[in-house]
């Protein structure tokens, strides 16, 4: 009776159980570069360029520069 008890537990332990531990570490290492990757991409696409900003030159400084 102490034997099947032990071995019944043995298999629900998470620590003594090798196959059910490594396939929830895998979830949760699935997971948690899932969750690096798409909060990578909305940090980049927050971020993103916007377009091209006017930008006003002085006349003074361009190639062909105008004096007053």
């Amino acid at each position: 009776m102490q034997h099947e008890k032990l071995a019944n537990q043995d298999k629900t332990e998470f620590g003594r159980n090798w196959v059910t531990s490594s396939r929830f570490l895998f979830h949760v290492q699935l997971f948690t570069f899932t969750a690096f990757v798409l909060g990578g991409c909305y940090g980049l696409y927050s971020l993103r360029y916007k377009g091209k900003p006017k930008v006003e030159v002085p006349e003074s400084t361009q190639y062909t520069p105008k004096y007053k």
